[in-house]
């Protein structure tokens, strides 16, 4: 059926639903699911493989050790705690398993942003197969944009019908409830950054945050350096920007007026794009426009969708009520309802953390990531220090020993190499590296592991490193060291062609050898337990920082969650039978008597060409698939 030659009736409606917000959404969400799955896909294997710098069968293993099981051995309450499909991962099939998890994911994903629609099955295979890499990512995953991506998958999984794939699903209209849980999402978000600020650095109080950030920044792009070199009063009016965008700002999400809300998107949106543009940190900031997305209903973003779509969504909008099954229409909003309770419960720790005066950031209160709490950038570095990795072939060490330099993917290192431009791709080796800087090479098992392996020659890790010195040599390196620098770029006005100057401050690790690290590992612990302080049931290690929530204890919420989401399965099946039967009795021309009675009334939603004899079958095929048609 095509849309309407008459001028009358082809003049361009203004919609109000959520039918075009919900295919933009769900286009962007891939996106970001492809981007995360391809990031697994060419790194998982060598930081968290078989022979992986922190190896997952070592992880699970000391999980099992803590859950007091057998080796193989699987609990429910095991799961429940540490919620992963590695559980059942036998050790040596550990590789084989992140290549297929990885490769599932990024294929589903990359289905889902051709076609712009999706259904529960979909949507869940991605939560669940994400879910299984982050619980198992030690400290590589152990940031706030990972639960933030499980939290909007999840909302995700209700925002689309049980089995139809088609982009206007008449009998699944865009739940208010993922709507309004979006709005919170992306209000919490805001609200979270800016609190941990004003209650954390005194920079943020006097405004010169700014002056140091773009330079100290993990990992800066190119723009970085020109942005460092405006004028310090620019900074101070960038830095009261940043305190009005997440602390006023967001208070406009919650208001229930149209533009006023549309107005709140658009500055999270143009904010987070400017965040994009400063430097690379990860996809975070492009996944966090994707809540904002929903502040804007069909009537903002109909003008980028052709007339022939927005005819389908008016169609589609008018029937949607009328077509809807009405014991399936009971049952969804029973199930949206149980959503929006799951969603108050679990919202009560967040609430309860953003008014503590000891707030934390990046936490998750339940095993399942569903509610979380964010925030960022609480205290600023003033300084930026790089650890410099360093290898020689020596076999033996004097004050005339030649040291050859190893280069990272994106982190500084040579002084007269430019920034990289990255985002939303991530290099998680290169970010730890930012954070090793500031910390004692001893506390961090990972950086012990990666000098091991690239004493070994690992073909893996060595995919990690831009330059290897030693990739074309004859002879691997027989001793690696780690030197600490202070990095600054250069003036604005410098003739030379350097980004950076840097300055050497002392040794940061001490020369060592494949032997004497093994010794040193095994003496230490190291090797036993490469991965002591990344076990995510660890005990907390200042428990007077410890917010504490009366019934929250993150163990014991799972077992109500699980509970519920039981339930909320058994109303998916009710609602996946009820779409079975009624794409069976469509498909066999046994049209409803409802959706007949709509249908020989069709004069009077001006769809004149909508006839008694169209069946169910020919509005699915023709008018509500929401394919763009030339016209």
């Amino acid at each position: 059926m095509a849309p309407p030659e008459n001028k009358s009736e082809g003049k361009e409606r203004e919609l109000r639903g959520f039918w075009l917000t919900r295919i933009v959404f769900l286009r962007s969400l891939a996106f970001i699911y492809c981007v995360a799955f391809a990031v697994s896909l060419f790194q998982n294997q060598a930081l968290l493989g078989e022979d992986g710098i922190l190896p997952i069968p070592v992880f699970m293993n000391r999980l099992r050790s803590h859950f007091k099981l057998q080796p193989g051995e699987t609990k429910i309450s095991s799961f429940l705690s540490v919620p992963t499909l590695f559980w059942y991962v036998p050790e040596h099939h550990t590789d084989t398993a992140l290549n297929i998890i990885s490769n599932t994911g990024l294929v589903i994903s990359i289905g889902v942003f051709l076609q712009g629609s999706a259904n529960m099955f979909i949507m869940g295979t991605l939560w669940i197969l994400y879910h299984s890499i982050v619980n198992v990512g030690q400290r590589w995953y152990a940031f706030g944009w990972e639960s933030q991506l499980l939290e909007t998958g999840f909302l995700a999984i209700w925002l689309v019908p049980v089995f139809s794939i088609q982009q206007l699903p008449v009998n699944t209209p865009t739940s208010r409830v993922c709507i309004y849980g979006y709005r919170w999402l992306i209000f919490r978000i805001m609200i979270g950054a800016g609190l941990i600020k004003i209650r954390g650095d005194k920079c943020w109080h006097d405004l010169t945050c700014m002056n140091y950030h773009y330079e100290t920044q993990p990992v800066p792009n190119p723009l970085s350096w020109f942005l460092h070199h405006a004028p310090p009063e620019w900074h101070k009016v960038e830095t009261m920007g940043n305190h009005i965008v997440e602390l006023l700002f967001p208070w406009l999400l919650l208001v229930p007026h149209r533009k006023v809300t549309a107005l709140a998107g658009c500055v999270q949106i143009l904010f987070q794009v400017v965040i994009i543009v400063s430097g690379n940190f990860s996809f975070l900031n492009w996944l966090t426009m994707l809540p904002a997305i929903f502040c804007f209903d069909d009537g903002y973003l109909q003008r980028f969708f052709s007339k022939t779509t927005q005819y389908y969504v008016s169609i589609a909008d008018k029937l949607s009520v009328k077509f809807q099954n009405k014991p399936a229409r009971y049952q969804r909003a029973v199930l949206n309802g149980m959503i929006g309770m799951l969603l108050v419960f679990l919202s009560i720790p967040v609430v309860q953390n953003l008014l503590s005066s000891r707030q934390q950031m990046n936490t998750s209160f339940d095993s399942f990531r569903l509610v979380n709490t964010y925030g960022a950038f609480g205290s600023i570095t003033k300084e930026r220090t790089e650890v410099i990795l360093e290898g020689t072939t020596d076999e033996v060490i004097t004050s005339s020993t030649t040291w050859q330099e190893y280069e990272f993917k994106c982190k500084p290192g040579s002084v007269h190499r430019r920034p990289c431009l990255i985002s939303p791709y991530h290099y998680r080796l290169d970010w730890l590296m930012w954070f090793a800087a500031f910390q004692q090479y001893h506390h961090n098992p990972w950086f012990i592991n990666l000098v091991a392996k690239l004493l070994e020659g690992n073909s893996e890790v060595r995919k990690l490193i831009e330059h290897d010195p030693f990739t074309n040599s004859t002879r691997l390196p027989t001793y690696i060291r780690a030197q600490h620098y202070r990095y600054q770029y250069t003036p604005l006005a410098s003739e030379n062609s350097a980004v950076w100057t840097r300055k050497y401050l002392k040794p940061y690790m001490p020369h060592v050898s494949l032997q004497q690290l093994k010794d040193w590992r095994e003496s230490n612990g190291f090797i036993k337990d490469p991965v002591k302080e990344e076990t995510v049931i660890k005990k907390e290690e200042n428990p007077q920082r410890r917010v504490k929530y009366f019934n929250f204890d993150r163990e014991n919420l799972s077992y109500p969650i699980i509970g519920l989401l039981a339930v909320l399965g058994l109303l998916v099946l009710r609602l996946f039978r009820r779409e079975m039967d009624m794409y069976y009795d469509s498909s066999m021309g046994n049209v409803d008597k409802e959706i007949q009675d709509i249908l020989s009334r069709a004069s009077e939603l001006n769809v004149d060409n909508v006839s008694e004899k169209t069946t169910v079958e020919d509005l699915t095929k023709d008018c509500l698939e929401g394919k763009e048609k030339a016209e």
